[in-house]
């Protein structure tokens, strides 16, 4: 339940950036990034402390962790790569907006125009970079979270038919 409840919360960072065809440099867009990137920060930081405080609580009482909580934590620490990548790439997404925000400040001509062109498509390049980074996350956890389900129940074998049931009517 938990590996699901965060995969769900990367999931709506990823869902609240904007599709490439929706990327301008706009002040929308920079208000985007910064609600994102907070949320992001917030949920990778739990990722690190819930991680640190599960390997101490198993340095601790080494008797007491199970393989379910063994698995839970390594995929909490896996998470943190993709996650820190996804942050990595919404922070040169900022980088990419000021330099949008900059350019229409500079001499006009084409090599203004290029560079704005150049820009925003590694802004759009950087969002789109986040969001797979994202799903990566949330990917991982739910499949870390469905190998942890229940084992399969077993089937209880379907009685014998009677004499009197296989009949014919």
């Amino acid at each position: 339940m938990l590996l699901h409840d965060v995969a769900d919360r990367f999931n709506t960072i990823a869902d609240h950036l904007p599709l490439p065809g929706q990327i301008g440099p706009g002040p929308a867009l920079g208000e985007v990034l910064d609600d994102e990137v907070r949320h992001l920060a917030r949920l990778l930081t739990y990722l690190v402390g819930e991680t640190a405080f599960r390997h101490r609580a198993a340095a601790r009482y080494p008797h007491q962790p199970t393989a379910t909580d063994r698995r839970t934590t390594l995929a909490l620490a896996r998470a943190a790569q993709p996650a820190g990548a996804a942050l990595a790439a919404l922070g040169a997404a900022v980088h990419c907006l000021g330099r949008l925000a900059d350019l229409p400040h500079q001499p006009p001509g084409p090599a203004r125009d290029r560079a704005i062109t150049i820009a925003h498509q590694a802004l759009v390049d950087r969002i789109a970079t986040a969001r797979g980074r994202l799903a990566q996350t949330a990917k991982l956890l739910r499949s870390a979270a469905d190998t942890q389900a229940a084992p399969a129940a077993t089937v209880p074998a379907a009685p014998a038919p009677s004499p009197a049931s296989s009949r014919i009517r």
